[in-house]
């Protein structure tokens, strides 16, 4: 039980079904569902579609998602709702062009958004609403308005040059010249309408027709590659979730072109260690972690990519063998060098976790890539483009080398805890690069310290990326000054490292636990 004389929220206790979000009017949408009778997939959809309205810096239908659904009985189903890139796009016009990388603000980075098709999707195999009521809270968030919180209003300030390099995005989310203030009234009656279509006719109304004729020619009339084509001939796809045993649970992840692969690297090499709080000290605890980290995105960053061009099994890499290799290379007085990534950073998403009455379980994450994505905005129908495409790279023989059709490598990553087969906690943890990590961190914070959901995701966090082990400000001077004495080159975390939500399902007990992180507006609640 935590210190109610310090700083922090309760963990959210319920019965009959929970949700967890980093927006307030995003919890209480995904709530107002499962009441009407809705499902966890459902319920997941409804909270996710009002977040693309009212947290658009981070998430929109002009974006990607991944998904993985655990049915109350049956196999966790895993969805890949990342988007393609244009069928012209092909390393060689980069280069005829003598274009050296894809930046956040060009056309180039703008792949074709998969998030409606996924909805969809999910709803239609998975649902038990009907998609008109369950777009009907974000489709009134978007023409009725909606008021912005602390967080949204932080990063819209702090992002704004990615509007102001397109004058249609700054002529509707810059109104005035200026951010909207933290409790200020905004709309987005053309987004409102989009999804309204949507709600009637299903994906054909986003891939077909009026809103995809205009997205193709404003990405056309600054020099996109685009064709009416690459969106009308787009689906997403189901697959199987790649898993990895931990403590006697089984941690489950979407399979490439996501980044779960690093983070059942992370908990394999993790699970060698003895992580209580008996026997290792705070310092002990981070320096394993980076050293861990460093070795998962190695692996990442060499083989995951568009699954139709991987060349390496997943099952190879997480081999005893494979891993106990890895391991071996962890020295608890010295820190090793780690890669060098040669893509871009991200860190803009939402993560929405959903459990219901009969205990279906929804894990699933929405992004734009960059803070607004791309900038680019499609007017009549509401759209802010993502910049996803800036994970592609322009190097001939690049696992992510940019091609016709091809997806992108992706950082967003939902999860899902099972033991015995059964699902007992979906759970992510938002913010780019770090999401890998951050799920290990939940992970031994639960099963390793005995900390509640809430209490793992309260916990100070590190991230070893690019050279640099980031700490958190909760972290104090001393284990600063420990890490740096075993080679770690130290800096403090400018901003939070990441946003987590989480569900546990005490299945004994029939009862729920929730959590949201500190380090967003969000709130988890149940009835």
């Amino acid at each position: 039980m935590r210190d109610f004389m310090q700083p922090g929220r309760s963990v959210a206790v319920a019965e009959k079904g929970m949700a967890a979000t980093s927006h307030p009017a995003s919890t209480l949408a995904a709530l107002d569902i499962l009441r009407q009778g809705g499902n966890a997939v459902d319920a997941a959809v409804a909270a996710v579609a009002v977040q693309c309205v009212v947290d658009p810096h981070s998430t929109g239908i002009g974006g990607d998602c991944f998904a993985l659904y655990a049915p109350e009985s049956g196999k966790v189903v895993s969805l890949n709702g990342s988007g393609w890139a244009p069928a012209r796009a092909n390393l060689d016009f980069y280069r005829e062009r003598n274009i050296e990388a894809i930046g956040e603000t060009s056309v180039h980075s703008v792949t074709v958004p998969g998030a409606i098709d996924a909805w969809c999707r999910l709803i239609g195999n998975f649902g038990k609403l009907d998609l008109a009521q369950v777009l009907a809270p974000a489709i009134d968030a978007a023409e009725n308005g909606y008021r912005i919180t602390p967080r949204v209003y932080l990063d819209w300030q702090r992002y704004r040059d990615q509007l102001e390099a397109h004058p249609a995005a700054t002529e509707h989310y810059l109104p005035g010249g200026r951010v909207p203030a933290i409790g200020d009234r905004m709309a987005n009656p053309a987004l409102g309408a989009t999804l309204r279509a949507v709600a009637k006719h299903g994906p054909s109304a986003f891939y077909q027709g009026a809103v995809a004729e205009e997205i193709v020619d404003v990405l056309k009339a600054v020099g996109g590659l685009h064709e009416l084509d690459d969106f009308a001939e787009f689906s997403t796809f189901l697959t199987e979730p790649i898993s990895a045993d931990y403590r006697g649970h089984t941690l489950l992840e979407c399979p490439p072109n996501g980044q779960g692969l690093a983070a059942l690297i992370i908990a394999r090499i993790l699970e060698g260690f003895d992580l209580s709080d008996a026997l290792l000290s705070e310092a002990d605890r981070v320096h394993i972690l980076a050293e861990a980290s460093k070795a998962a995105y190695a692996q990442r960053d060499a083989i995951v990519a568009d699954p139709a061009a991987m060349t390496t099994d997943v099952a190879d890499v997480l081999t005893d063998r494979a891993i106990d290799a890895l391991r071996a290379k962890i020295r608890m007085d010295r820190a090793t060098a780690g890669p060098e990534w040669d893509l871009p950073l991200h860190k803009d998403t939402v993560y929405v976790t959903v459990v219901d009455k009969d205990r279906n379980a929804m894990s699933l994450i929405n992004s734009v890539f960059w803070a607004f994505g791309s900038g680019i905005y499609a007017p009549k129908s509401g759209v802010l483009l993502q910049n996803r495409g800036m994970g592609f790279s322009l190097t001939p023989g690049h696992a992510n080398a940019i091609a016709p059709r091809k997806r992108p490598f992706h950082t967003i990553i939902p999860a899902m805890l099972q033991k015995n087969g059964k699902a007992v906690m979906p759970f992510g943890v938002m913010g780019g690069q770090y999401q890998s990590v951050g799920h290990a961190q939940i992970l031994t914070g639960m099963l390793d310290r005995g900390l509640d959901p809430q209490q793992a995701s309260e916990a100070p966090r590190s991230f070893a990326f690019e050279g640099t082990l980031s700490l958190e400000t909760t972290y104090s001077e001393e284990i600063k000054a420990d890490l740096e004495g075993r080679g770690h080159r130290v800096d403090w975390a400018d901003e939070p490292l990441g946003s987590c939500q989480a569900i546990w399902m005490d299945h004994e007990r029939g009862v729920l636990l929730g959590a949201t992180d500190h380090r967003k507006d969000g709130v988890a609640l149940g009835y």
